[in-house]
């Protein structure tokens, strides 16, 4: 591949992860939704997670239509339109999920309102199938995965943000003491966000984004895959199952953690929105960390960066909370928490495999300790879950489909159908919730963290044998 990149394309990059901004801002402000819902329409916790299952299980069903539409039209959907033009109709979609939050605010229906984000997925499902890979192939290949890492920290940006405008939308300022809650207050930050998802098709038409990238191109080339189909590869099939459940367990762990702090510590709905901007800027911590190799060659100052860049994002979230009038000092000591991810980010040393091992067994331990405790203890603990899910799903993803060749693609496509898992699995918890307590409904996120580590122990042999190891590798795969 003497022909490309050799630095990544920031002109193509920026532009590109404005969509990885959006959906954090929407899949976080669920969060807030969810507990708002549960009161309005007098939910049980199970009930009130279909906000989560309308909204995850849409990307299945967007990356069905997507296939089932290539196979009809014998020829891949995207190649035949462009990444450019897939990228500006997925917006146009998601734009026209916004618009039913208004009929479904007026006449208060919760069909309607999960129908409306049940659309806004749809939209993000063509998106994702586009923008993972187009984040990969904009440079060079060493340094791929890092700038799906970096992209994903752009994307808790809107994680970290979103809760927070959704709950002063609804609820006013934090100084306001208003607890006062309406539906119809949901609709105009929706409405906006559509105008927006508009504004940035219009703008990625006419940027500099190509059809095709010039690496997707020549890998397809040069592609020596000789196995009839994607799913002919262990390491993308047990690699579904790892999307599915991380996927689950970083946003069944924040959906139910507002039902956790009302029911069991006595918090009122509006202050809740600070700590789940703390779950998401967390995430936000652990990518930005993850991202450092994408900026420099020099292992001096990766190592100094990887202890600025960590707390840079904590300021973000200490900044925007200030902006918010939110009180701060309940957050101050997280700064030690993230000692622990920045170690361990060390400790991984750019291996995927060795990462995933190590995050998935401190998200275990975060888990456990949580559940054994009471108080701003617990909610340290279960917000900590975000810095332990940060870089896997890059981790995952680029286990997955490492060694498909020309079935990369495919095996993408499958990845994101998986997505699912955060629908899924985040009913499964309330579920258990209702049978037992929130406080000991977290023990399904323990099960999703036990199989990545052994996704993480397993695939290392399965590569191996394909003649992949990526400690010979110059990329650090976060």
């Amino acid at each position: 591949m003497s022909t490309q990149n050799l630095k990544t394309n920031w002109a193509q990059f920026i532009p590109l992860v404005t969509v990885f901004f959006f959906w954090g801002f929407v899949a976080a402000s669920n969060d807030i939704l969810i507990p708002v819902f549960k009161k309005a329409f007098d939910l049980t916790q199970g009930q009130s997670q279909l906000v989560s299952v309308a909204f995850y299980v849409a990307y299945t069903v967007g990356s069905i239509i997507y296939m089932i539409i290539s196979y009809l039209t014998k020829g891949d959907l995207i190649n035949r339109i462009g990444y450019k033009n897939s990228l500006a109709l997925g917006l146009v979609i998601s734009a026209l999920g916004t618009l039913l939050f208004y009929p479904a605010a007026n006449t208060g229906s919760f069909p309607l309102m999960l129908s409306g984000l049940f659309i806004v997925a749809l939209g993000f499902s063509l998106q994702q199938t586009v923008a993972n890979p187009l984040a990969i192939a904009l440079g060079p290949i060493t340094t791929g995965s890092q700038r799906l890492t970096m992209a994903g920290g752009i994307n808790n940006l809107g994680t970290t943000i979103g809760p927070l405008i959704v709950s002063f939308a609804i609820f006013g300022a934090a100084s306001s003491g208003n607890t006062d809650m309406s539906i119809e207050s949901v609709k105009v930050p929706y409405l906006i966000l559509g105008a927006a998802f508009l504004l940035v098709a219009v703008l990625l038409k006419f940027s500099s984004i190509p059809d095709k990238p010039q690496l997707i191109a020549e890998e397809e080339a040069e592609a020596t895959s000789v196995r009839s189909s994607a799913l002919k590869y262990p390491q993308l099939v047990l690699g579904m199952i790892g999307i599915f459940v991380y996927v689950g367990v970083e946003v069944s762990t924040a959906s139910n953690l507002p039902a956790y702090m009302e029911t069991d510590l006595g918090f009122l709905t509006k202050d809740i929105a600070p700590f789940i901007s703390l779950y998401w800027a967390s995430l936000m911590i652990g990518r930005w960390t993850g991202a450092v190799e994408a900026f420099t060659d020099n292992m001096n100052k990766q190592k100094i960066l990887r202890f600025i860049a960590p707390y840079l994002a904590f300021a973000v979230f200490l900044g925007v909370n200030k902006f918010m009038e939110h009180d701060l000092s309940h957050f101050y000591i997280y700064a030690l928490i993230i000692l622990v991810l920045i170690f361990a980010d060390m400790a991984s040393k750019g291996n995927p495999a060795r990462m995933l091992l190590i995050f998935s067994f401190l998200g275990i331990i975060a888990l456990l300790i949580g559940m054994a405790t009471e108080g701003m203890v617990s909610v340290y603990a279960f917000t900590s879950v975000g810095l332990f899910c940060s870089t896997l799903w890059p981790c995952i993803f680029t286990l997955a489909i490492s060694g498909l060749g020309k079935h990369t693609s495919q095996g993408s496509s499958f990845l994101i159908m998986m997505i699912m898992g955060g629908g899924i699995v985040s009913w499964l918890q309330g579920y258990v919730a209702d049978i037992a307590t929130i406080h000991s409904s977290y023990i399904v996120g323990v099960a999703c963290f036990a199989y990545m580590a052994f996704y993480a122990w397993k695939v290392k042999g399965i590569l191996s044998a394909q003649g992949i190891d990526f400690d010979k590798k110059v990329s650090g795969g976060h």
